[in-house]
């Protein structure tokens, strides 16, 4: 199925006919599709579809064995996580990469601390900058001091989104994001991806809840045995049709 769906403009990123085997296994088979600013495209399937695979290969995971990935226009290679980060592409996973027994800014700069000119850790400009990434996506988080261990399934969502944006990430692919959090914490969730898409940040949206597909998403696109069965427009399919996707394979106009 042709994405005829695709909004105007140039695409954060861009995926060609990609392909990736494992053996003789077809995990993708050929599959284009593109996200663009603003824009949550969730991407959905049974196991075994190809979705986690395809998102991988974007983030550097599992280099694809031909096809073509775009980056606002341009070709890029992608052959591991640091190519992805360098072209603004973050993982945010299911679960959390996080150091628990620390707080918010200890995590945002983990790696990347920011230091005073006599080469001492900048405690301050580091809980500053943190302070202001996270009240720009979450405006109720208060617990910066606390250990993350303590904090919400929202609030750790909060932390590692608010990482990946202060390091210019411009795609995000969230795996799952709204997993074994109950009502409250959902809708922090939602309300950050609504935050995000205001950003013209990018996501990459891979969930088995159909809600939540059906709540968040601009578009969907259903993979079926490493094949995209297609693109289609959240506001102009139900959820009984991007079923019959997923199980049967067949597109709106030709199920049933």
């Amino acid at each position: 199925m042709t994405d005829t769906h695709a909004p105007a403009g140039t695409p954060l990123v861009e995926l060609r006919d990609i392909k990736v085997s494992f053996g003789g296994l077809h995990a993708v088979d050929g599959v284009s599709m593109a996200l663009h600013p603003g824009e949550v495209m969730a991407v959905v399937g049974g196991n075994g579809a190809g979705k986690s695979t395809l998102m991988h290969t974007i983030a550097g995971a599992h280099p694809a064995d031909s096809g073509q990935i775009l980056v606002n226009g341009t070709p890029v290679t992608i052959a591991n996580p640091r190519d992805a980060r360098a072209h603004g592409i973050e993982v945010i996973y299911q679960r959390l990469a996080l150091a628990d027994n620390i707080d918010a800014a200890g995590n945002l700069f983990l790696g990347r601390e920011l230091r005073t000119p006599t080469g001492a850790l900048d405690d301050s400009a580091m809980a500053s900058a943190t302070r202001d990434v996270i009240r720009r996506l979450n405006p109720r988080f208060r617990n910066l001091s606390t250990p993350v261990r303590s904090l919400s399934g929202g609030q750790r969502q909060s932390v590692a989104i608010a990482r990946a944006v202060h390091f210019t990430a411009r795609i995000l692919i969230m795996d799952e994001p709204t997993a074994a959090l109950g009502p409250a914490e959902t809708e922090q969730v939602r309300e950050l991806i609504t935050q995000l898409k205001s950003e013209g940040i990018g996501i990459f949206l891979i969930s088995h809840d159909i809600h939540d597909v059906f709540d968040l998403a601009d578009r969907i696109s259903v993979m079926m045995q490493g094949r995209l069965v297609g693109t289609v427009d959240r506001d102009k399919v139900t959820k009984d049709e991007i079923l019959a996707m997923i199980i049967l394979g067949q597109t709106p106009t030709t199920a049933g």
